[in-house]
C-alpha cells in the first residue's frame, strides 16, 4: 500500500507546470499543499493561496512530508534541500549542478537522517539513467557511460548539420524556442553535461568528483570549417560527456565535442534529444534515447521520483559504499581534432604523435594525440584564440597515460 505524499513545491516554471499539467491527470494519493515562487506578481493559472513567497512555510509545515525543489538557484536549492532532509522531509530535485557540487554532503544528510534524496530529472530529462545505473548495473562492471545529455546544444548542432545554420542563428532560435539561456554558456560550454556526468559517474562507479575537476570545453568557437570537414568525412558533431573505467584503479571523465561515425547510436540523435550508451562487460553496448529538455519530459522523470518515495524507495549508493580503489584522473591520452590560428598553442599542447595536418590561407587544423592535462592547462588560450576542439577517436582510444 503506497503512503499519501503531501508536497511543497519549491518553483512554478517550465518544469513545475509540467509536472501539476501531469499529476492533476493521475490518481496517485499525492496532493501538493503548497507552491513556493520567487514572483508573487506574475499571474498563475490556479488560485492565490496556494502560493507563497516564504520558503519557511513549505519548509516548517508538519503537514507537508515531501519537498519538490523545481528552482534556478544553486546555493538556494542546496538550503532548501538540506534543511528538508535534515528535517526528516524527503526530496527531489532536479537541480544538477547543487547535486553535483553537494553530493557527498547530500549522501551523508540522508544517512544521517534516514531520508530519501531522488533526482532522476536531474539527469538527461525523460530517461530514467540514474535509476538504471542504481539498481540494474549495481553489480555490473561498466566500462564507459558516454552520450549527448544536452538538449539546447545538440539542437544547435543539429542545425549546423540538417540546416545549414550557422553558430549564431542556431543559438537564436534555441534562446527564442526556449532551449537555450538568455547567458547560453551552461548549455553551450558543457558545464550542464560535465553535472549530469558527475551525478551519473557517482552511481555507475562510486566515484565522487568536484565539478572544477573535470575538464569541460564546449561549442562555441564552432565555425564553417569544423562543419565542412566533418560532412566531408561523414562524420558529425556532438558534445559529448564520458565517463570511463581505464583499469581497476582509474576512472576519467570528460566533456568535449565530438566526430560521432554514423555506425555509433549518438549520429541520429537530433534536435533537443539526448541520447545515452553505457558500455558494460556482461551486458556489452546498450543505449537510452529521449527528451532531454521539456516541462513534460522532465516533469514525468520528477513524477517518477515523487512516486517512488510512495513506498519509501532511496538511492543506496552501494557503489560509493563499496570504497573500491577506483580513482579519478586526468592523467589521459586521447585523439583530438584541433582548428586553430596561433602556432605556438600546437607546440604548448605537446602533440604525442601527430596523424595529419592541413594548411591553407584560412583554415589549419591538426589531428594528433595529446595528454588531457595539456589541454587543461592551455584551456584559457584555446577559448580566447577561437580554437576548436574536438574528441576524434573512439572511446577505445583513451588510454590511461603512464605515471
Amino acid at each position: 500500500m503506497s503512503k499519501k505524499l503531501s508536497i511543497g513545491l519549491f518553483g512554478f516554471g517550465v518544469v513545475g507546470q509540467g509536472l501539476y499539467d501531469i499529476i492533476k491527470t493521475k490518481n496517485l494519493n499525492i496532493e501538493i499543499v503548497k507552491f513556493a515562487i520567487k514572483d508573487p506578481n506574475k499571474k498563475r493559472s490556479l488560485p492565490a493561496e496556494l502560493f507563497t513567497i516564504d520558503k519557511e512555510e513549505l519548509l516548517n509545515n508538519p503537514e507537508i512530508n515531501t519537498i519538490v525543489e523545481l528552482i534556478n538557484d544553486t546555493e538556494a536549492a542546496f538550503d532548501i534541500v538540506s534543511r528538508a532532509l535534515s528535517s526528516g522531509k524527503n526530496v527531489v530535485s532536479a537541480s544538477k549542478k547543487m547535486i553535483a557540487l553537494h553530493l557527498d554532503e547530500l549522501i551523508e544528510l540522508q544517512q544521517k537522517h534516514g531520508t530519501s534524496l531522488l533526482y532522476e530529472g536531474a539527469v538527461c530529462g525523460s530517461i530514467p539513467i540514474i535509476r538504471n545505473l542504481e539498481e540494474y548495473y549495481d553489480n555490473e562492471l561498466l566500462h564507459s557511460i558516454s552520450g549527448i545529455f544536452n538538449g539546447s546544444s545538440n539542437y544547435i548542432l543539429s542545425k549546423g548539420f540538417i540546416e545549414g545554420l550557422d553558430y549564431n542563428r542556431a543559438l537564436q532560435q534555441a534562446q527564442d524556442l526556449g532551449f537555450a539561456e538568455t547567458d547560453p554558456t551552461s548549455d553551450v560550454g558543457g558545464f550542464d553535461a560535465k553535472y549530469k556526468l558527475i551525478i551519473a559517474a557517482a552511481h555507475a562507479y562510486g566515484v565522487i568528483v568536484q565539478p572544477d575537476e573535470v575538464f569541460n570545453l564546449g561549442i562555441q568557437n564552432l565555425a564553417a570549417h569544423d562543419l565542412q570537414y566533418a560532412r566531408e568525412k561523414n562524420l558529425k558533431i556532438k558534445l559529448v560527456p564520458v565517463a570511463k573505467e581505464l583499469d581497476d584503479q582509474n576512472v576519467a571523465m570528460f566533456v568535449l565535442p565530438k566526430f560521432v561515425t554514423s555506425s555509433e547510436f549518438l549520429y541520429n540523435v537530433e534536435y533537443e534529444y539526448n541520447g545515452v550508451t553505457v558500455q558494460a562487460a556482461f551486458a556489452d553496448q546498450q543505449f537510452f534515447f529521449g527528451k532531454g529538455a521539456g516541462g513534460h519530459p522532465t516533469g514525468s522523470a520528477v513524477l517518477s521520483d515523487i512516486a517512488a518515495l510512495r513506498y519509501d524507495y532511496q538511492y543506496e549508493y552501494k557503489k560509493a559504499k563499496a570504497k573500491t580503489n577506483l580513482k579519478f584522473t586526468n592523467n589521459i591520452e586521447l585523439d583530438i581534432y584541433l582548428r586553430y590560428d596561433d602556432e605556438a598553442l600546437v607546440n604548448d599542447l605537446k602533440f604525442i604523435s601527430i596523424k595529419e595536418r592541413y594548411y591553407s590561407g584560412d583554415y589549419k587544423f591538426v589531428i594528433g594525440k595529446v595528454n588531457l592535462q595539456n589541454l587543461i592547462d592551455n584551456q584559457s588560450r584555446i577559448s580566447v584564440s577561437k580554437a576548436f576542439v574536438a574528441f576524434a577517436g573512439q572511446l577505445t582510444g583513451v588510454s590511461l597515460a603512464s605515471a
